[in-house]
């Protein structure tokens, strides 16, 4: 069946350029998520990558961003600062195939490397001339704020109508109640037509129901269903069943203290 292609989307298609893979037994093609990997089309205004810790998530993401011309370590293409190069060669092998509308901006958010994103424009604020950057970001320095506010602040004050997003993990910082309260922002964002790709493991956020959810795990990447994943069925499972599960994990008697 032919692949259906979300005309809003600004990125289309992605493809693993596999004959210039000089050897799978190399990383990251030793990732069985990328070893399998061939092509994936982007059918929804908002995609999950899902999976196992170490299943290829953020190391796909990154090569996204990278190949978009975003800098690895996060931030737009403005950013080009490396505290640690240590970003894989996957990009080098992908063809992104993207529409003919441009997105009005672009970021990549790492968790991970965020602090470093804040260091970085602190350091750029207080060189001369153009307007400060951290007027984008709410006009308070990210790193006087709490990681889960500085998050927040990226999300409502960054991010825009008609950008194309890579998020690693931003759920990192966020309380539950700031989780459902970045849907709220992730929904206003998609309606006024931006794009997201988001690495995440967390259940509030891949709940969001106009989205696509990729599972990467034992081979290519595959759609899956929000109530299929892990996630889910693990997080509902010790919600309804907490005292029975605590017994098992913890090699308890059943009615324990």
């Amino acid at each position: 069946m032919a692949a259906v292609y979300n005309a809003r989307n600004f990125l289309v298609e992605l493809r693993l350029l596999r004959e210039t893979v000089a050897s799978f037994a190399q990383y990251p093609f030793t990732i069985p998520a990328i070893e399998g990997l061939d092509r994936l089309v982007f059918a929804r205004p908002v995609t999950f990558l899902v999976g196992e810790n170490g299943a290829g998530k953020s190391t796909l993401l990154e090569a996204i961003a990278t190949k978009w011309g975003l800098n690895p370590e996060g931030g737009s293409k403005n950013f080009n600062f490396s505290t640690r190069d240590s970003h894989s060669a996957l990009h080098q092998h992908l063809r992104l195939t993207r529409s003919a509308q441009r997105p009005a901006d672009a970021y990549f958010l790492r968790a991970e490397s965020y602090f470093n994103v804040a260091t970085e424009i602190e350091k750029l604020d207080r060189e001369p001339g153009g307007p400060p950057i951290i007027s984008s970001y709410g006009g308070k320095s990210l790193h006087d704020q709490s990681h889960g506010e500085s998050f927040f602040a990226l999300f409502m004050h960054r991010m825009g109508a008609g950008g194309f997003y890579l998020f690693d993990e931003p759920e990192a910082a966020l309380s539950p109640q700031r989780q459902l309260a970045f849907l709220t922002r992730l929904h206003d964002l998609v309606q006024a037509g931006s794009q997201f790709i988001i690495a995440t493991h967390s259940p509030i956020l891949m709940a969001y129901p106009d989205a696509e959810i990729l599972l990467l795990a034992d081979g290519p990447p595959r759609v899956v269903a929000y109530h299929d994943t892990e996630h889910y069925t693990v997080t509902r499972n010790f919600l309804l069943r907490t005292e029975r599960m605590l017994d098992m994990l913890l090699g308890r008697e059943p009615n324990a203290p």
